[in-house]
């Protein structure tokens, strides 16, 4: 895609200083910048290196307002974010051409929408629902009376189990679970056997949700798992059945949580944290790496960052380190 400098600021929302003859073919980091590309700076630091790049445009904000330079600056209060929105406009993802390969099994009750591309080897059961401009990537799976929204994009070897709803535009990335059974069962007090307990919910995905890699989303246990529209959710991420994840929410690698989890909306979940059942995150609390939360705990505070096992304010669990620190220095 090509854009004019001008077209670009005012798709962006950012001021345009110089540069109006300028045009755009891509973005990239100021380090392997060539003429035609748009990169971005946040720190003052980094200017001078992206003035003297071969980059024909630069992001910045209000610190690069008053600064003398050949290049077209585009200025703006979040200069990441309009890089974001500028790639999109850039260089847009690559559309799946539409179709039906020849290796798909289809059921004859399922349902396709208009310019569904299918790819090689997809199953798709009975009573399934595709919707419109939606990418089935190869080897994916999609079970009996499953609804998958417009716009998607599921990658190869995807399995989704049935009594799962996916809303528009979700990215599963490959290798993804989606929809089975919890893990819950009941112990036999007199044999020690342990009995599983029904796994016969569904799970509801919202819209514009992203899935990474070899995740697993289980399905509810009696009721419903509900992934809250805009959530993000990294590669090798867990989450068992009956959780409720709230919008914007973003779950870094490797975390798990275990069933009936609540999180609320907009919090950070880093990477490797473990949330026991029943604990319930509110709404914009920061959960740092490696803490573990146990059962029917409540985290709560927007924006305070919590730490360590079991989890607590970073403030008070720093201070906790430093009189283990003080002590270990008198024995």
């Amino acid at each position: 895609m090509k854009y004019s400098v001008p077209a670009l600021a005012r798709a962006i929302q950012a001021r345009l200083i110089g540069g109006s003859d300028t045009e755009l073919t891509g973005v990239a980091s100021v380090r392997s910048a060539k003429p035609g590309d748009l990169v971005f700076v946040e720190d003052e630091k980094f200017l001078p290196a992206a003035l003297n790049s071969d980059a024909s445009a630069v992001i910045a904000g209000e610190f690069a307002a008053k600064v003398k330079s050949q290049k077209a600056l585009l200025i703006c209060a979040h200069p990441r974010l309009a890089f974001v929105r500028a790639a999109a406009l850039l260089s847009p993802a690559a559309q799946a051409a539409s179709g039906l390969h020849p290796s798909a099994l289809v059921a004859k009750s399922a349902r396709l929408g208009n310019e569904v591309a299918i790819e090689a080897h997809v199953v798709i059961a009975e009573r399934a629902m595709i919707g419109d401009r939606t990418r089935i990537g190869s080897g994916t799976v999609i079970g009996e009376g499953v609804k998958v929204g417009t716009a998607c994009n599921i990658a190869p070897n995807v399995t989704i189990y049935p009594k799962v709803k996916l809303g528009d535009r979700v990215i599963v990335h490959a290798g993804a679970v989606l929809g089975s059974d919890g893990f819950g069962y009941v112990r036999d007090p007199k044999t020690g056997r342990h009995d599983k307990f029904p796994q016969i919910g569904e799970l509801e995905i919202g819209d514009d949700v992203e899935i990474g890699a070899n995740s697993t989303i289980d399905r509810g246990a009696l009721d419903e798992t509900v992934i809250g529209r805009g959530t993000k959710l990294d590669n090798q991420v867990h989450v068992g059945h009956n959780v409720q994840i709230g919008e914007d929410v973003v779950i870094a690698a490797q975390t798990g949580l275990s069933g009936s989890a609540v999180i609320e909306d907009g919090a950070v979940i880093a990477g490797q944290v473990g949330i026991a059942d029943h604990v319930r995150v509110e709404k914009g609390a920061i959960l740092g790496a490696q803490c573990g939360v146990p059962s029917n705990k409540v985290i709560r505070g927007p924006g305070v960052v919590f730490w360590g096992t079991p989890a607590r304010p970073i403030r008070q669990y720093l201070k906790e380190l430093a009189v283990l620190a003080r002590l270990a220095k008198k024995t």
